[in-house]
């Protein structure tokens, strides 16, 4: 096949203990999807998911031992760090059921859901989709998938961020809203999931801005940590 000029390169993650990449088709967003966060944003109780999207070239592969290099974005001057949990979809599946989920996930990572939160912010005053503060360039930085055989207990691990060295946020996967079964259930209701789909699955509170020169370091227990460099 021709083309009228040379495509991108397929967007992909490194694989912990393998040589192959992970090719990614799509990054779904669950907002609002730890109690606490959902209340410093103005909202409270357990209000049915909703989902946004981040294309597939929003995404910054970050490797295994090394700091990934985030340039900071234009038309912003309040760029705020959201640390989530990423599971890796592995197969195809509409309609997925909470019980069979499982079969679905290929691994799971760890990812800043970066947001331009004064654009974000400005676009909800309007009553516009807010894909402008959510959806640019290098907005998703992501760490190394781990397959699920070697992550361990992903639903009850500890889940941080480190901003500088000091805590910014600090919770556990425990604390989703929706868990990570439910979310497949509900997104897959919408959307036929594909193999090398990413669920960033929601923020624990303490969420805030981020300048120039900040290391943003995040763990999530038995996942490759995160290390990004806002320049």
């Amino acid at each position: 096949m021709r083309y009228v000029f040379t495509p991108a390169d397929v967007a992909s993650l490194p694989v912990v203990g393998s040589p192959e990449r992970f090719p990614v088709h799509r990054i779904y967003c669950v907002g609002r999807n730890y109690e606490e966060h959902a209340k410093e944003m103005g909202f409270t109780g357990r209000e049915p998911p909703f989902f946004f999207l981040k294309p597939a070239d929003a995404l910054l592969p970050v490797e295994a031992g090394t700091t990934g290099e985030m340039p900071y974005p234009t038309l912003t001057s309040n760029l705020h760090h959201e640390i989530e949990l990423v599971v890796a979809i592995g197969k195809a599946g509409k309609n997925i059921r909470a019980a069979d989920a499982a079969e679905y996930i290929y691994g799971y990572a760890l990812g800043l859901d970066m947001t331009r939160r004064d654009l974000q912010n400005e676009m909800k005053k309007q009553g516009r989709p807010w894909c402008i503060g959510k959806a640019f360039e290098h907005s998703a930085p992501i760490g190394p998938i781990t397959p699920v055989a070697q992550a361990g207990d992903v639903e009850n691990a500890a889940i941080a961020l480190q901003v500088n060295g000091v805590d910014r946020q600090r919770s556990t996967v425990a604390q989703l809203i929706w868990n990570i079964a439910e979310t497949i259930e509900h997104l897959s209701a919408a959307w036929e999931l594909q193999p090398g789909d990413l669920i960033m699955t929601g923020t624990p509170e303490g969420v805030s801005a981020v300048v120039r020169g900040d290391l943003l370091e995040g763990t999530v227990d038995g996942l490759t940590p995160l290390s990004v460099r806002i320049v």
